[in-house]
């Protein structure tokens, strides 16, 4: 499977995952959405804000690519997260509806990337002023997996709540391959 076919499998997989999150979030009061249960972004709100405040900041990023400035045209009109547990949206509704429209810029971004786009490097300062130059195809597989890491948070922080997830595994989207 090609790079780019994996990313494509990924960014369906973090589409259909970030849905099932936010019906199973949908579950909670509104208290229990921001209640502090003392993880590191605190409650599911602020976990589910972060994952999105690491794909604008990522997103970003990659739109300064060639590759990437139309694609991701909406996120670079965004304004800069001031930090990683900033709240973007205080009610589960609205960031739910930026959730799903940038979910949807992702799927498109990357079907519309080229083996040749992602073979390079990416330069980028960190929130800290850090400078780094590192392989664009490795930099789109930390966005995946950064919002896997945090979805097995807000999984975590929804059972305490007896809000059951149900399965989260990729095994799901990869199809059979033929006898």
């Amino acid at each position: 499977m090609s790079l780019l076919n994996q990313f494509s499998l990924f960014a369906e997989y973090n589409q259909v995952m970030n849905r099932r999150l936010f019906d199973a979030a949908a579950h909670l009061a509104e208290e229990d959405l921001n209640k502090d249960r003392q993880a590191y972004f605190k409650s599911v709100l602020g976990t589910l804000n972060h994952i999105l405040v690491g794909d604008i900041i990522w997103l970003k990023r990659f739109a300064e690519h060639s590759s990437s400035k139309h694609a991701l045209s909406y996120i670079s009109g965004l304004e800069n997260p001031a930090s990683l547990d900033v709240l973007l949206y205080g009610d589960l509704h609205n960031l739910r509806e930026e959730r799903e429209k940038i979910d949807g810029i992702i799927i498109q971004w990357i079907g519309g990337l080229s083996e040749a786009d992602i073979a390079g490097a990416i330069s980028y300062t960190n929130m800290a002023g850090d400078s780094f130059n590192k392989p664009y195809s490795s930099l789109i597989s930390h966005l995946f997996l950064h919002q896997v890491h945090h979805r097995g948070q807000a999984t975590t922080l929804l059972s305490q709540f007896g809000v059951d997830f149900g399965e989260t595994d990729l095994i799901e989207f990869i199809d059979e391959c033929g006898a």
